[in-house]
């Protein structure tokens, strides 16, 4: 992995300890972090968390994005209403790797109540490490964006 390669870090209070586990992950596998997330445990929202980290995917400042919040599920949400972002909240390896194989996922959305650091660690390995298959897929993928 090049050390050019960007990508953004936000979450809701409830999964700051999580995602500075995951910076740190990250910048060991080479990548550049942008860590927007909040730093204190006082009550936040995670949709401006998730809208915030899309929008840098979005306008190509960052070329992926991982967000965090208790399941996953809302910032995901939030995420998706950015034009161009493909999120995926993933529980499992299998699924991180999917959503970029079959997907061409640009985001990935953890639930830091959901799964523990060893699995989250791992699922975002999984995410990072699987490539775009094209083909048949990036028909799909275009309908997902045409829509």
């Amino acid at each position: 992995m090049t050390t050019n390669k960007r990508i953004v870090l936000s979450s809701d209070h409830a999964a700051i300890p999580l995602r500075q586990t995951i910076a740190k992950h990250i910048e060991a596998k080479g990548w550049e972090v942008v860590d927007i997330g909040p730093t204190t445990p006082e009550s936040t929202h995670y949709p401006k968390h998730g809208q915030a980290a899309a929008e840098r995917v979005a306008s190509g400042d960052c070329e992926r994005g991982i967000i965090l919040c208790g399941t996953g599920q809302g910032i995901m949400m939030a995420a998706n209403k950015v034009k161009g972002i493909r999120c995926g909240v993933c529980s499992d390896t299998f699924s991180a790797a999917m959503i970029r194989q079959h997907n061409n996922a640009n985001m990935l959305s953890i639930g830091a109540r959901v799964v523990g650091e060893g699995l989250a660690l791992e699922i975002v390995d999984a995410y990072l490490d699987a490539e775009f298959e094209g083909g048949r897929h990036a028909t799909r993928v275009d309908m997902i964006e045409e829509a």
